[in-house]
């Protein structure tokens, strides 16, 4: 009885108690008051003490089409420095330039009125009268001369950094009179500073009020606990526009995320265009215009860097590979084998690189001599594949007729090697998933990332091998779970299938995502090889219509995850009843800047404090 009367009390309570600024993901040190401060459209934004007030024209030349905000500019300053070339990146300047024109943009014509945060029918806004304190000027100062030894903030590093050279940090200061500073020693950290400013406001219900924020003063230290936060995103199963892409790009920035995975091809489809090589696109891709021109790929990449996501390609192979077969049949063994593909691949159709071919190391080499110089300008990396290699599908290879193990070992050491090679050489860093190191214990580069997915286990193994790894297990992190099967089955087959779950079921909720430790089980002398990890969203059961409500709001659980870390400053995990009400916010944010997020919770709870949490 005791205990249910003081949860009454404390959940009573909390409905008293003021509001907090809703920021995702949340900053490292953070305080806020209650003061409110307003923005105008005549705000200035001064760059290193130099004012730019053309923001109020961007609004004025954007407002009429919303969907389309940065699509085609990248934005303002991005085409009158030419950095559409994509061998040419642009300033930092040029991008500090963009990302203010962006946030201006944001927090005058994407905003929202805040309603479903306060009780019903409240008077939450504050009132519109003279002698209100309005923030006149955003002071921007880029530090060079602070940055530590291991970051660099040369243009030459900025848009393809190696993981852990770039310094995110960033301080926002905001005070109760309006005055306001933004400092980081990059640009990269400037924009993740006016992600956080753009955040403290909200768009009052009185028309031509203007947009507020009820947190000032606020005070504001952070920065990255992971250096990669990704998502991988499966664009060969199903064809995505590059509109689609970029989209996604501008939610993993809103999300502070920093890495956008493109698993370009895929045994389905061969999307991605090879100019030297065209029939790969020409025969291997679902139908005309289903494929990424160079001019696309450059585009798309261009668009990730002014946002501070890195693009990198993945070319899975030797498994996962049959498309190739449309245009080099000579190339693949075992390819579509039926009705028996599952003893020869993990989905339809079956199909893998041979092993032992000169003809594929002749392709291998045309197609990376091809691709590699052309994304490589605003990449650091770029994935090999290796996962579900199949070994029954080289009984049939003429170059190999064996399954064993101790047979293909060796040849697949060469097959990787000899890519890896032309990776490094071309000043990359290579990438492969975990099967590679951890099942057919290769031999690799000391500079090779290891993307996990199978376990905790596999993180902790990686480790332990000296390997710098990627976490993402697929019961935490796999966002395509929980749809059910989408192979049929005849009549045998039933019974054992039903109820017809896929592989990864459930569905992974926002929580349990939020749950997920990327150091789970990671020594702590070894947690500095844990770079971060990805999100994945393959594309069995998703396409373009329900992308967004697929990834967000559960990716942006995993995004503070990476940025903040999986505990709290007490080393205890983090409280889904605190985060709860933070990303129902950061879900409205998303929703009122273009983005199809799914809901957190239902109204009631979100008006209501904590009275949708159980004890």
């Amino acid at each position: 009885m005791m205990k249910s009367l003081l949860l009454s009390a404390f959940f009573s309570l909390s409905l008293l108690l003021p509001s907090v600024s809703a920021l995702w993901p949340i900053p490292s040190n953070y305080s806020n008051g209650t003061s409110v401060v307003w923005l105008s459209p005549d705000v200035r934004f001064d760059i290193n003490g130099v004012g730019d007030n053309n923001q109020s024209n961007n609004q004025n030349e954007n407002e009429d089409k919303p969907n389309d905000k940065g699509k085609n500019q990248n934005s303002s300053s991005h085409d009158s420095d030419s950095s559409q070339d994509n061998s040419n990146p642009a300033s930092a300047h040029a991008v500090v330039q963009a990302a203010v024109d962006r946030a201006y943009y944001t927090i005058f014509t994407e905003n929202f009125i805040p309603w479903k945060f306060h009780p019903r029918h409240s008077d939450f806004e504050p009132a519109v009268t003279d002698g209100r304190v309005f923030i006149k000027t955003v002071s921007i100062y880029q530090n060079q001369t602070t940055s530590s030894s291991n970051s660099s903030s040369d243009n030459n590093n900025l848009f393809h950094p190696t993981d852990g050279e770039l310094d995110e940090s960033y301080t926002l200061l905001v005070t109760a009179d309006g005055a306001v500073n933004i400092t980081s020693v990059t640009p990269i950290g400037i924009l993740r500073a006016l992600e956080t400013f753009t955040q403290l406001f909200y768009q009052h219900s009185h028309r031509g009020a203007g947009v507020y924020s009820p947190y000032a003063p606020v005070t504001i230290s952070d920065a990255p606990v992971f250096v990669h936060r990704g998502l991988n995103m499966d664009v060969a199963r199903n064809y995505y526009t590059p509109k689609d892409i970029m989209r996604t790009i501008d939610a993993l920035s809103y999300n502070k995320m920093n890495r956008l995975h493109l698993h370009a091809t895929d045994a389905q489809s061969w999307p991605l265009e090879i100019p030297s090589l065209p029939d790969l696109a020409l025969k291997g891709s679902y139908r005309t215009g289903y494929t990424y021109s160079p001019d696309d790929l450059a585009e798309i990449q261009t668009y990730g860097a002014y946002r501070g996501v890195e693009v990198y390609i993945e070319i899975d192979t030797p498994g996962h590979t049959a498309s190739i077969w449309f245009a080099y049949p000579e190339l693949i063994t075992a390819f579509n084998v039926q009705p028996d593909w599952d003893t020869y691949s993990a989905e339809p159709p079956s199909g893998q690189l041979k092993l032992n071919s000169t003809a594929v190391t002749q392709f291998i080499d045309a197609l990376f001599a091809d691709l590699l110089p052309r994304v490589s300008p605003f990449s650091s990396a770029f994935h090999t594949g290796g996962d579900e290699v199949n070994v029954n599908a080289y009984l049939l290879d003429d170059t190999v007729q064996s399954n064993s193990t101790t047979v293909i070992q060796p040849l697949l050491q060469d097959f990787v090697s000899n890519m890896h090679a032309r990776i490094l050489a071309q000043g990359m860093t290579p990438l492969v998933w975990e099967e590679m190191l951890l099942v057919w214990n290769l031999t690799l580069d000391s500079s090779v990332i290891v993307q996990t997915w199978l376990s905790d286990a596999s993180v902790a193994d990686t480790v332990s091998k000296g390997h710098k790894a990627l976490a993402g297990n697929y019961n935490y992190w796999y966002l395509d779970c929980g749809k059910g099967q989408w192979l049929d089955f005849y009549g045998p087959a039933q019974s054992s299938f039903w109820p017809y779950a896929d592989y990864c079921s459930p569905t992974k909720n926002w929580r349990l995502v939020y749950s997920y430790d990327p150091l789970a089980g990671v020594p702590d002398n070894a947690t500095h090889l844990v770079l971060g990890g990805e999100v994945h969203i393959w594309s069995e059961q998703t396409d373009p219509v329900i992308l967004d409500s697929m990834l967000w709001p559960r990716a942006a659980a995993a995004a503070e995850v990476l940025w903040s870390g999986a505990k709290d400053a007490q080393g205890q995990n983090r409280s889904q009843v605190e985060a709860s009400p933070r990303l129902a916010e950061m879900r409205e944010r998303l929703v009122a800047r273009g983005i199809g997020a799914g809901p957190v919770q239902m109204v009631f709870c979100t008006q209501n404090g904590t009275q949708c949490a159980l004890a």
